[in-house]
């Protein structure tokens, strides 16, 4: 039986208890276990833990993607549990951003048409002051006709982090957005990224596995076997990482100890090395 999440004004996103299981008696599998979180508007919060500890099951169920074996997610006001798909797709249009790894754009559309898809798939017409301040504010006001297959890397998640801001959404949650990319680009949208929490007032969950990415969120949520066991406030790579070894995250791995050692000495240099040599396994 679900449990009803109880409303927090100063919260855009409400998880109660929520649990999320697949396969049957036999073979049942766990991805999220009672977790019970909430996410302050206008605040930046990452989301770490192992490989199979529930990141993405957390974030689908969070956005309104999955459905949660039992428990209530509220999202922006709105319980989810009682929609049905209609109403949940009409949801994520108007009130939830969505930015990947993949950056996910329609290589026929330019940046302009890219940035208001959202809009017109949602039956809103763009206003085209607000969506110039948005392409501007991404770095492209200069690209606004260029298509995909133009543009760097870094240039297209730009896009897709102004496609995801474009209906001014109440939380947008971010899948590794910067996984794909060099280390100087993620850290560009990444600032990018805290910079439209503080001009904004955006809500972010980002789920990564990269604690200079999560060293830019105002908050870390550190999950492991499906539930919250740990969090960290004002996190700081280093600090990070410590928590992610502790965990039994990385302990295993050579290139976590580099990143450790890295850390440990204060060189940017290494640290960045440790987490290229750590995203090629």
């Amino acid at each position: 039986m679900n449990s009803t999440a109880v409303r927090h004004p100063d919260e855009v996103v409400r998880l109660q208890d929520i649990s999320k299981t697949y396969g049957n008696a036999k073979n049942r599998v766990a991805a999220l276990d009672g977790v019970t979180i909430g996410l302050r508007r206008g605040s930046f919060t990452a989301v770490m833990g192992p490989s199979g500890s529930g990141k993405s099951t957390f974030l689908q169920c969070a956005a309104g993607l999955d459905r949660p074996t039992s428990g209530s997610v509220m999202l922006d006001g709105t319980e989810l549990s009682g929609l049905n798909e209609r109403e949940l797709t009409k949801l994520r249009r108007r009130r939830v951003g969505f930015v990947f790894q993949a950056f996910n754009l329609l290589p026929a559309l330019n940046v302009l048409e890219n940035v208001t898809l959202p809009l017109r798939l949602a039956g809103i017409r763009p206003r085209s002051a607000e969506v110039d301040e948005i392409i501007e504010r991404v770095g492209l006001g200069a690209r606004r006709k260029a298509r995909p297959a133009e543009l760097s890397g870094g240039q297209q998640q730009r896009v897709a982090v102004a496609r995801a801001l474009v209906t001014k959404p109440a939380v947008l949650f971010g899948d590794e957005p910067t996984g794909a990319l060099d280390t100087r680009t993620a850290r560009e949208v990444l600032t990018l990224l805290r910079e439209s929490v503080q001009w904004a007032g955006q809500t972010i969950v980002m789920v990564t596995h990269d604690p200079v990415a999560a060293s830019h969120a105002d908050r870390v949520l550190f999950l492991t076997d499906g539930q919250i066991i740990d969090s960290l406030e004002r996190p700081t790579a280093d600090r990070v990482a410590e928590r992610m070894t502790h965990l039994g995250a990385w302990g295993d791995q050579p290139a976590a100890r580099g990143l450790a050692q890295g850390l440990e000495q204060g060189l940017e240099q290494g640290l960045a090395h440790g987490l290229a040599q750590g995203e090629q396994r």
